[in-house]
């Protein structure tokens, strides 16, 4: 999610009472998932030699039939019983705009499952919502396990793909741990973090994303990273979101880190947490 976005939500949301319940809905959906089929930069390059895969479901949200596009990148050592991950992305770039941060999680030995949420990329059109979207992390997982389910498996999440993440990780016990990277406790807390977070537009939000309130039930360790420089999500929120989890976890900041750059510049020290924390080679 870009900033200028928002803030632009927040404004707007400020004159949604006058709205109807659908179209303020609709709106939401729009300004917090900014779907599409753009990626950035050289993205598309980094996602040369990953495998498409096709996950089709009907879904108990819509009552549609859904197809879902993925990338499938295996670990370069021990890909046929090393950790596999299912990798969850942000707004409004599709799964090839993450293809960097996905060959990262293959250097740290992870074989990736990437997918693109209904709305973004090749998966099925549509405008997505909160609900869809955590479908559309659960029928990924159910994939993953019936694909790689003898292998140790994680979630990642990066920006809002975090509150999917931690959705999802609150509903199943067969993960091996959850990575969250520049996300947050819910929207209504990103709104109030920014330039106009003094309206009282909490109780208009419909696509809630209340990660705080669903990290307690996790099965499984918790690392939250967050880039020192991010400043699109405040690392406190970051920090809350830690503070709010009971299990297992670990709090990584990255000095220098910013929304989009926290992997990069904290690659060795995501393998340091990744080796002490979760006992990964």
């Amino acid at each position: 999610m870009k900033r200028r976005y928002l803030i632009a939500s927040i404004a707007a949301l400020a004159t949604a009472l006058s709205m109807g319940c659908t179209s303020l809905d609709e709106r939401q959906r729009a300004w917090i998932f900014q779907p599409s089929d753009s990626s950035w930069g050289s993205s598309s390059v980094a996602a040369e030699g990953m495998e498409d895969v096709w996950i089709d479901f009907r879904s108990e949200v819509t009552g549609e039939d859904v197809r879902l596009h993925g990338l499938w990148l295996p670990a370069r050592q021990n890909a046929e019983n090393g950790p596999v991950m299912l990798y969850l992305h942000g707004a409004r770039w599709n799964v090839t705009g993450s293809a960097p941060r996905i060959r990262r999680m293959q250097q740290l030995g992870f074989s990736v499952l990437a997918i693109d949420y209904r709305g973004f990329g090749k998966s099925s059109k549509g405008l997505p919502s909160e609900d869809m979207a955590y479908e559309d992390a659960r029928t990924a997982w159910k994939w993953l396990a019936a694909q790689h389910g003898g292998r140790e498996r994680f979630v990642f999440g990066h920006s809002l793909g975090g509150a999917i993440a931690i959705d999802l990780a609150s509903r199943v016990d067969d993960e091996r741990g959850v990575i969250v990277e520049g996300t947050f406790t819910s929207i209504s807390d990103v709104a109030s973090s920014m330039k106009f977070g003094w309206l009282p537009i909490s109780p208009l939000i419909t696509q809630r994303f209340d990660a705080v309130k669903k990290v307690d039930k996790l099965h499984s360790p918790l690392l939250v990273v967050h880039g020192e420089n991010d400043t699109l999500i405040p690392s406190d929120l970051g920090r809350r979101l830690y503070d709010a989890a009971t299990g297992p976890k670990h709090f990584m900041l990255v000095e220098g880190g910013s929304h989009f750059s926290t992997m990069a510049v904290g690659l060795p020290k995501y393998r340091e947490v990744l080796k002490d924390f979760f006992s990964l080679k």
